[in-house]
Formats: structure tokens, sequence, C-alpha cells
């Protein structure tokens, strides 16, 4: 059985991410790890200013004004985001499990990939305009500390991240 594959997501992984892991496998059996976080660490000067560039106004000031959300909702929208990548990836590679991270994402999945001894690593997020930019994304943050290349998708296209 070849090495797994850790793949961190703060999006549950639908029909295009699947083809896009499909790909990276390429017909392989590497066991996959999934992992979502239970709270993405959000800055809220860097989301207002992610939502003005992406010209998404009514949305930068809503989620300005919005409360801290609750910890146990957090929670439950990470089950939700696992079960729904667990069955996208269903039938791909070794097998598929998954987990959710507490405290930080990058933290969860440097661990894991150390732990399993995973031969990659890969990241799907949205596109963040200001971390994607400045290099300080999951992806770039996870590489830097990994010492390996970690391959960073766009949640549900075929668009690679700049990592």
């Amino acid at each position: 059985m070849s090495e797994p594959i850790v793949i961190l997501t703060e999006e549950p992984l639908g029909p295009d991410d699947r083809v896009n892991i499909a790909k990276l496998i390429d017909g392989g059996d590497s066991p996959l790890v999934v992992l979502v976080p239970a709270n993405t660490e959000r800055h809220l000067l860097v989301d207002f200013l992610e939502n003005l560039s992406l010209l998404e106004v009514a949305k930068a000031f809503r989620d300005l004004l919005a409360e801290a959300p609750d910890p146990q909702s957090e929670r439950a929208q990470a089950a939700e985001a696992l079960s729904a990548s667990l069955a996208a990836l269903d039938g791909l590679g070794g097998g598929v499990t998954g987990e959710i991270v507490d405290g930080g994402a990058v933290a969860g999945l440097v661990s894991k990939v150390k732990a399993l001894n995973a031969a990659q690593a890969v990241v799907v997020t949205r596109p963040h305009a200001i971390a994607d930019t400045f290099h300080t994304d999951w992806a770039n943050k996870a590489q830097d500390q990994l010492g390996l290349p970690v391959l960073h998708l766009y949640a549900g296209s075929g668009f690679i991240g700049d990592s």
C-alpha cells in the first residue's frame, strides 16, 4: 500500500474536488485522510479586506458586524463538511478516513502528516486574495513547517493556488 495523502479542507469537498484528487492519486492505492478544522481562525480585518477585494461590500459589512460564532455550531458545521467530504471521495485510493481538527488547522495538518509519515499534503480552500497574495495561506504555512511540497487547490474548481 502507498503512503497516505493528508487533505485539509475548509469547505465540504464535492464532485469537482473528487476529480482533482482522483487525478492526484492516478489510480494508486494511497489512503486518503481528510481533515476539517472545527474553527478556521479567521482574522476580522483580513476577512473584511478580502470581501471588499472581491467586491462583496454587503458581505464585508455583514461579517464585520456579526457576532463570534458559537464553538458548538462551528463543530457541527465541521462535522457536516467532513461527512460530505468523505462521501465525495468514497471509493478513491486505498480508502478514505477523516477527522475534525481542534486548534489550528495548519498545526493539525502538520501533526497528521508527520504522524502518518505521509507522502503528500493537500490544502483545499476558497480563494483568499489577501492570504494568497502575501503567501500567508494554509498551504504556504504548512509547506514552511513540513519542508515538503503542499498542493493548494481551490474548492470546486480545477485551479491550483500558488504555494
